[in-house]
């Protein structure tokens, strides 16, 4: 299971910190991260972080958002700096196989939601 939490409203160019803790296994030796749906769009991944803290991220978040891991406790973070509108969707923890656009998912937390107001 993958509970996140982390979520709200924040206005453009704030910040927020979306944690996810998975319980029932470990999933230290998987690719952990974070997926987006924003509002009329397909899913996208976004951030992704495999065991050795090797990272993936789309274009559009590059610079701004960063993934991280303890693997310890079992948890994946990623802290959104400089916030846009376009960012505004439920973003959803994964376990998933490799790091890259085309990820596949194995395990969906349920999503979380991010507003960014301008």
């Amino acid at each position: 299971q993958l509970q996140a939490s982390g979520g709200g409203s924040v206005q453009a160019g704030g910040s927020l910190r979306l944690s996810c803790a998975a319980s029932g296994r470990s999933f230290s030796s998987y690719v952990m991260g974070w997926f987006r749906q924003a509002p009329g769009k397909e899913r996208e991944s976004v951030a992704l972080i495999g065991w050795s803290g090797l990272t993936y991220y789309t274009d559009s978040v590059k610079g701004r958002f960063i993934a991280s891991r303890d693997s310890a406790k079992n948890t994946v973070h990623l802290l959104m700096n400089s916030l846009k509108p376009e960012d505004t969707a439920v973003y959803y923890c994964v376990v998933s196989r490799g790091l890259g656009p085309r990820s596949v998912v194995d395990y969906w937390g349920q999503g979380t939601l991010v507003t960014v107001s301008s």
